[in-house]
């Protein structure tokens, strides 16, 4: 078969198999027409499902007469005229496609007028090559659409679709969607003569929870909370159900728009799904009515042939952003404020992102400190929470694990109840090197080599000490790393008054914070806390701040390491070893003088004396 153009109405038909793919893509493409033309009443009528009619009728501007037969050409559109129009497109459409192609799978009739024009007038294309016939007609400022008999041309398409039924419920949810987009538009849907929406517009500043409850149900209205988020060109405002309270028949509830265009993109959906993570169920899924104001030129809507999903050039950015968003308006919906009287510690808080930050929680060997030592505890010996204070929490480091480790690290028991101590092993000889790392024991311990003997170490103490000395000043002021996304918090005037009295010392540990009236914002941190939920620490650090009657640094530093997260779970033999080379490094008295709970020698002789036989 040789090369040869394609006719018109064949072309449009392919086309329209992307565009296409059913009654409610139809309803789709024109009530967005009918928003970009500025309608502010678009009323929709159905019949059998779409299959016989959908007439769409809105009060737009209106196409003018010498536009008209271009208004159903292929690629013809006043949305864009040069690729900059297009890289920073804020229209719904803009492919000047959907009406060609619909006009080649149905029997479509377009009636306009402006407000400039006596008269409005009528469109329809028909025969092989898409001829347009333009005719005078009675009708108001605006545009209607009609769409006869669609697939009437295309008896495989027709074949595929389904009930009556099922494809009205497919177009109600697209104007259910449009509805949350636009709620300064009216929106009427009828199907077969009866009238089956009705959204009312909302004046701006309005009550729109009135339409979100008739959309989403009054169960989601009273569980939503309110998001306000905003950094730089980038805005995320919405509802975001409780997810303490969401139930299965909040499942359906994920509305995304990304200015204000509808959305199902994957990012967003990740990013939701990873702030609500602890909060949820394996079976439960976020609930969410959410719109993303960005940059136009920031995003690529033309990635998709029905325009369902978009690509960010910095995707990672405004996955963060969004992250940050839901985060932070669950944490202060989930936590009281803080408590600022000495007497009391400051609370820890429900369980945080596992993702953002994993929780670690250090077993203490059943053997006496050397009085030396330094013992790192919660400010003001506060009691560590136990998994019955949270039952979302993922089990942490049970009785019994605790049991086989003290076992293994308990000296043999003598006869007479004196108190036993146990001072760690010497390293004098080599003072520069715990030793070599041979294997990793579950779930954080590490096992050495030095001299033949058989030392093990607690990995997740070892860590805690590297980042205790990272974040101790000393000559020169730790250094801060900007956050991708400063960290915004709601605080009490009391919380205001107790880091303006710290702020410069915590500057000098790399934490850097701006104070208004009710905010604290942190700007940048150092780098043991770059990887660590700060929604949770930070509020934290404030508590145990306002107990403290003088900064003190060093305290301050063993306290945030002590309140970290671990970065390694499972631990690898890599990390093992770079985390003790970085405690070499910067810890060398830990190395000659390990503490209490740090290294721990390995009697092999009683084991093989216990394999010995006769």
């Amino acid at each position: 078969m040789p090369i040869q153009v394609l006719p018109p109405q064949l072309a449009n038909q392919i086309a329209a198999g992307e565009v296409v793919e059913r009654p409610a893509s139809v309803v789709k493409e024109l009530v967005e027409n009918s928003l970009d033309a500025g309608a502010t009443r678009i009323d929709i009528d159905i019949e059998r499902g779409g299959a016989k009619l959908i007439r769409i009728r809105d009060n737009g501007c209106g196409i003018k007469k010498d536009e008209l037969a271009l208004a159903l050409a292929r690629h013809a559109t006043s949305k864009i005229a040069s690729l900059d129009d297009l890289e920073a497109i804020i229209s719904l459409g803009f492919r000047g496609e959907a009406l060609a192609s619909i006009s080649s799978v149905s029997r479509l009739t377009l009636t306009s007028r402006t407000a400039d024009q006596q008269e409005a007038w009528q469109a329809y294309a028909e025969g092989r090559d898409m001829d347009v016939t333009v005719k005078p007609a009675a009708h108001p400022v605006g545009t209607t659409l009609e769409v006869l008999d669609l697939f009437y041309n295309t008896p495989a398409r027709r074949k595929f679709m389904r009930t009556e039924k099922t494809e009205f419920g497919h177009i109600d949810e697209i104007i259910r969607r449009i509805a949350l987009a636009r709620f300064d538009v009216t929106l009427n849907l009828s199907h077969n003569g009866k009238v089956m929406r009705q959204y009312r517009a909302v004046a701006e500043g309005g009550q729109k929870e009135r339409r979100l409850g008739a959309i989403c149900g009054t169960p989601f209205l009273e569980k939503a909370l309110a998001i306000e988020w905003q950094h730089g060109d980038l805005a995320l405002r919405g509802w975001v159900a409780d997810p303490n309270a969401s139930s299965a028949a909040f499942a359906e509830i994920q509305y995304c728009y990304v200015n204000g265009r509808m959305m199902r993109d994957r990012l967003i959906n990740h990013a939701i799904r990873q702030a609500c993570e602890d909060k949820l169920g394996a079976d439960q899924q976020p609930a969410f009515v959410l719109y993303l104001e960005i940059d136009p030129h920031q995003v690529d809507v033309n990635v998709h042939p029905a325009k369902h999903e978009v690509r960010f050039h910095q995707s990672r950015l405004v996955h963060d952003f969004i992250y940050q968003g839901v985060a932070a308006v669950l944490q202060q919906q989930a936590e009281p404020e803080l408590p600022l009287a000495k007497e009391e510690p400051a609370p820890r808080p429900l369980p945080e992102n596992r993702v953002a930050a994993g929780r670690n929680h250090f077993a203490e060997p059943a053997v006496a400190r050397e009085p030396a030592a330094p013992r790192l505890s919660p400010a003001g010996n506060a009691p560590r929470p136990t998994g019955a204070n949270y039952p979302n929490a993922q089990p942490g480091y049970h009785k019994q694990q605790g049991a086989l480790y003290r076992k293994l690290l308990d000296t043999p028991s003598v006869e007479h109840k004196e108190h036993i101590t146990v001072s760690p092993p010497s390293l004098d000889g080599h003072s520069q090197s715990f030793g070599r790392v041979l294997t990793i024991i579950a779930p954080d311990m590490a096992l050495l080599e030095r001299e033949g003997k058989l030392l093990l170490l607690a990995l997740s103490v070892a860590e805690r000490w590297l980042k205790q000395a990272q974040l101790t000043p000393r000559v020169n002021a730790a250094c801060a790393q900007p956050l991708l996304i400063p960290v915004r918090l709601k605080i009490t005037p009391e919380e205001t008054g107790v880091l303006r009295r710290v702020q410069t010392q915590l500057a000098e540990m790399g934490i850097e914070i701006v104070l208004d009236a009710q905010h604290v914002t942190i700007r940048a941190v150092p780098l043991p806390l770059r990887q660590q939920n700060l929604q949770n620490l930070i509020p934290e650090l404030i508590g145990y701040l306002a107990q403290q009657t003088t900064f003190d640094a060093a305290d301050t530093a063993q306290w945030i390491a002590r309140h970290l997260a671990s970065e390694h779970s499972p631990w690898s033999m890599a990390q093992a070893i770079t985390v003790l080379a970085e405690v070499e490094r910067l810890c060398p008295q830990l190395v000659k003088a390990p503490p209490g709970g740090l290294l721990q020698p390995v009697d092999l002789q009683t084991a093989m004396t216990a394999l010995k036989h006769d």
